[in-house]
């Protein structure tokens, strides 16, 4: 039986319940959850029917379109607890589930075509050891998420009691310097081949507004003008083999 009393980094358990679902519930919510979803699905375009490892991926965000879109899902999360709202995909074999070590995960070299994760890296205090084994089992590419300092989210820790305030769950959360993951990456064989920034405003900012139309309508705007390009957040970056 898997123990995961000695897992070092288990930011998914978090990730993986009701209570932080419920940051992405209602309109704003979902459209927040669209624009991740459509961004990965351009990147995984290339690998039709990719076995795919989702590492953290219990919350559930993306499983349902990789699996319409025709991709062999596996999840992995640091307890058993962290399949619970993904049970429905589960219970009709749609896609596995295992508990497994984030930083030594139980598979052999390219296992997989792609492996993805989302929520977790900004939570990982040894993120090199971390994208080390995602870059380890991938085949193909690596797909991940990150904040960055070069965004609104670099005044996060000033705006943790607003957030605390209107989310109820936030947590504080690591900004990364792109340069550094994309040279550490480098390094040990992978290159940045597509880079996505989600949005200019921070998501607590776009819950407060509480109109898709209006989020939208700007952030259309901001990336009309390049805006988020520079300094939008979180970005979603896809890795390769170089």
């Amino acid at each position: 039986m898997v123990t995961t009393d000695d897992f070092l980094e288990t930011a998914d358990i978090e990730t993986s319940s009701d209570d932080y679902a419920s940051r992405f519930a209602g309109k704003i919510g979902t459209w927040l959850l669209k624009v991740q979803e459509q961004a990965t699905l351009r990147m995984l375009a290339p690998y039709p029917q990719a076995r795919i490892l989702d590492v953290g991926g219990g919350h559930g965000q993306l499983t349902g379109a990789l699996i319409q879109n025709g991709y062999h899902v596996t999840v992995l999360g640091s307890a058993d607890i962290c399949k619970a709202r993904i049970k429905n995909f589960l219970d009709a074999n749609q896609c596995e589930f295992k508990v497994g070590n984030v930083l030594d995960l139980p598979y052999p070299e390219a296992a997989f075509d792609v492996v993805i994760s989302y929520r977790f890296l900004a939570h990982v205090t040894q993120w090199q050891q971390f994208l080390g084994e995602l870059s380890r089992v991938a085949k193909e590419a690596v797909i991940v998420d990150y904040p960055t300092v070069r965004s609104f989210n670099a005044i996060a820790p000033y705006l943790f009691k607003f957030k605390k305030g209107l989310e109820g769950n936030t947590r504080p959360f690591t900004c990364y310097q792109e340069t550094e993951i994309i040279d550490f990456l480098q390094n040990i064989g992978l290159r940045q081949s597509e880079r996505y920034a989600q949005f200019l405003m921070p998501m607590v900012l776009h819950r407060a507004l509480k109109s898709t139309q209006v989020s939208s309508a700007l952030e259309q705007i901001f990336r009309l003008f390049g805006f988020t390009n520079l300094f939008g957040s979180p970005v979603i970056a896809k890795f390769i083999n170089i």
